[in-house]
């Protein structure tokens, strides 16, 4: 029995001996949002901005703590005072900061937003020449802590270039599906070398280097696979949401988590069991984070040990939660929160 008084529905393996176990380390990027404080306006109007921590990785960490779960990250930032910065939000949002580490000659990256509720945020990140999370090396790596974590989140982006890349693969290898080990599919085409995409319609040949080899290496250590209907596509070529499923547990997950926006959220695991659960309606502010939201609760979800429709429901209640607040990380919500929408 877990807390709640439910059944462990997951094989989870969690390593003996382990004093400094966490339930989540997640892997991948980190940065300041810089989100207006005006609404329905475009950024070259904003007068005023508020500063937060960012990043899709980060922020699962962050929502996960916020659910009193024991987190930390691997990532990298500037030596500058952004990056300092970070490591202080990291902190008082209760998130390990022990793999943050410098890197010189690059700054922290940063990215705006622009806030036309209830559909429309665009974003602009500003990662140039490269952002610092994607010189985590593999040598780097404390593979122990990884090996031992619960949950272990890795990402899209951590693929898209090197030495990132191996470091990503290099983690998942040795870790070797323990525990509960989660892609979070994360496609930012902008974050890859440049190539012809089109919204809905990528294209092999379009990349200098092709995701999709990528995507199928770090599955193949994964045992849950979350992503939208775009980054499904990436990953599987179907964009139809039961047959991606499909294809992500074909590619030997455990659970496939599959995001329809307003439709909601489909979820099929190996031992047959499905959920599809509708949205939580909000007043919508910003809809930046409801993912990593989601991410976060999904995470406290599975290590509960909750019959699937629960977890997808909590999740979906907590991105809910976030998409009708401004920032993302501060305002990732407690349990009493989740539950009071639910």
């Amino acid at each position: 029995m877990d807390q709640g008084g439910t059944e462990r529905v997951w094989p989870v393996s969690e390593p003996q001996g382990q004093q400094d176990q966490f339930d989540v380390i997640a892997m991948g990027r980190i940065g300041v949002d810089l989100y207006p404080l005006q609404t329905g306006v475009p950024l070259a109007e904003v007068e005023s901005f508020g500063k937060f921590l960012g990043g899709s990785a980060t922020n699962v960490a962050v929502a996960a703590a916020r659910l009193g779960r024991r987190t930390a990250v691997i990532t990298r930032t500037g030596a500058d005072p952004f990056g300092t910065y970070l490591h202080q939000a990291l902190r008082e949002f209760g998130v390990d900061d022990r793999w943050v580490t410098e890197v010189a000659g690059l700054p922290t990256p940063v990215t705006f937003c622009e806030i036309f509720p209830p559909d429309d945020f665009p974003l602009y990140f500003y990662r140039q020449p490269k952002a610092p999370d994607l010189e985590i090396r593999p040598d780097e790596l404390d593979l122990q802590a990884v090996r031992a974590a619960r949950v272990f989140w890795m990402t899209g982006t951590g693929l898209s270039e090197q030495p990132s890349r191996d470091a990503t693969l290099t983690a998942l290898a040795a870790r070797d599906r323990a525990g509960l080990t989660v892609f979070d599919l994360d496609w930012r085409p902008t974050f890859w070398k440049k190539g012809a995409w089109k919204k809905g319609a990528w294209k092999k040949g379009a990349w200098n280097e092709e995701p999709r080899p990528y995507y199928e290496q770090a599955l193949a250590h994964a045992t849950v696979a979350v992503g939208n209907l775009e980054e499904c596509e990436i990953a599987t070529g179907a964009r139809d949401p039961l047959d991606a499923a499909r294809k992500l547990l074909d590619r030997g997950v455990e659970l496939a988590v599959v995001k329809q926006g307003p439709k909601g959220v489909l979820a099929l695991n190996s031992k047959g069991e499905s959920a599809e659960v509708p949205p939580v309606p909000v007043e919508v502010v910003n809809g930046l984070g409801a993912g990593d939201a989601f991410g976060g609760a999904l995470c406290h979800g599975l290590l509960a040990g909750w019959e699937l429709e629960r977890i997808m429901r909590y999740a979906n209640a907590a991105g809910a939660i976030v998409a009708s607040r401004l920032a993302c990380s501060s305002a990732m919500p407690y349990p009493h929160e989740v539950e009071a929408v639910l």
